[in-house]
């Protein structure tokens, strides 16, 4: 019997896997390409990475609006047009305005469509499913990675043009909506909980550092999906594969290892919240740090990705249970907030990489961006990792 236990889980699974894989992700698994084709600086690799993380930082606020205006349907379905439209666009580009664009509409895409699987799976699930349930959702970003990853390795031993994984992108973005469309029109609108005007109280000393923690994570993981792919090829790629296809494997390794992800509360409740989060800040200054260090070299490369993989799944998934839990009365909200500092992180992050890749060097660049999440670890106290809100 299907239920909606499977239907939303595979409709969530879709969604993340188009709107986190290939629309978020595909601008930095062709830069080179991109690079060569459209003469861009590191400069100008790094504002438009920005632009497209712009776009899922205006996407995310978007999406809280239109969740409690007309429920998690039209969001869903707007975001998962925004990513066909927006890989359209990147594959037709003539130029770089056009690539811009279609860059900041693909990656709107991952704002809009996965917070209001959050709201649709609270209510239409039962309790003791909704954590198989949200962790299918979420196992969709590692396997939609991974996917773009491989098609993209296919067409460069194929010797097909860049172009073609992007249309590929966008029959997967179409059918992926489609399967929404038919799901979601079952989800209505929940009732009126009186959120839209309560962000303030989620200004609490006790939520500074997730929101640091947000930041520093979403600068982090941007700078290496800007750059990490075009920074190994500039450096011969690795041997036994063509140049070209290095970013294809860097992508594999990044999402199938990311998939470790799903063992994020086990870890957790093994080790404890602020030793988890040290560890995971080291192996995302680890895996930024090997791009300076490694770029050249089998080994680099896949403990790099696969670190930085770990680092985005693993992280993702702490900041979703520890705001739900720091804000129990305002579990989506408190979510959209904290997906809003790393989204500023994503933002600044590929813009200061850029700038200092292009004055300094790339090498440089990367030993630098390493330097944020080590010092987090560093700083980082048991106190700064509480659970629950000063008053529970």
């Amino acid at each position: 019997m299907i239920t909606q236990f499977w239907t939303l889980s595979a409709a969530g699974f879709a969604a993340t896997a188009i709107s986190f894989g290939p629309a978020r992700m595909g601008f930095g698994l062709f830069a080179s390409k991109f690079r060569a084709e459209f003469g861009m600086s590191g400069t100008a690799i790094g504002v438009v990475s920005s632009l497209g993380f712009l776009g899922f930082f205006l996407g995310l606020l978007l999406a809280q609006a239109l969740l409690a205006w007309r429920g998690p349907a039209l969001p869903v379905l707007m975001g998962l047009g925004a990513a066909t439209a927006g890989m359209g666009l990147v594959a037709l580009a003539p130029g770089l305005p056009v690539l811009a664009s279609g860059v900041f509409l693909a990656a709107a895409s991952a704002g809009l469509a996965w917070s209001p699987f959050n709201d649709a799976v609270h209510r239409k699930i039962d309790d003791w499913d909704r954590p198989t349930a949200l962790s299918a959702v979420s196992t969709g970003t590692g396997v939609g990675i991974a996917l773009a990853g491989f098609i993209a390795l296919g067409t460069h031993l194929w010797g097909l043009p860049w172009r073609f994984s992007w249309g590929v992108f966008v029959a997967a973005a179409v059918a992926a909506l489609l399967v929404n469309v038919v799901v979601l029109r079952k989800v209505e609108k929940a009732a009126d909980t009186g959120t839209g005007n309560r962000w303030g109280e989620l200004l609490q000393p006790a939520a500074i550092p997730v929101f640091l923690i947000g930041f520093v994570f979403g600068a982090t993981t941007a700078i290496y999906i800007a750059f990490a792919g075009d920074h190994m090829v500039s450096a011969g790629g690795v041997p036994g594969l063509p140049v070209a296809a290095t970013p294809a494997a860097i992508y594999i390794c990044y999402g199938l290892v990311g998939l470790s992800g799903l063992w994020t509360g086990q870890i957790k409740g093994a080790i404890g919240l602020p030793m988890l989060l040290r560890l995971l800040m080291l192996a995302g200054a680890l895996s930024v740090g090997l791009l300076a260090i490694a770029p050249g070299s089998w080994p680099g490369l896949v403990v790099s990705a696969g670190l930085q993989g770990v680092y985005l799944m693993m992280i993702s998934a702490v900041l979703a249970f520890w705001s739900e839990r720091l804000f129990p009365a305002l579990p989506s909200l408190g979510f959209t907030a904290v997906l809003l500092a790393a989204a500023a992180g994503n933002v600044l992050g590929p813009l200061a990489a850029g700038v200092a890749s292009d004055a300094l060097g790339s090498q440089a660049m990367f030993l630098g961006a390493a330097v944020l999440p080590a010092l987090t670890a560093l700083l980082l106290r048991a106190r700064h990792a509480r659970e629950r809100p000063a008053a529970a």
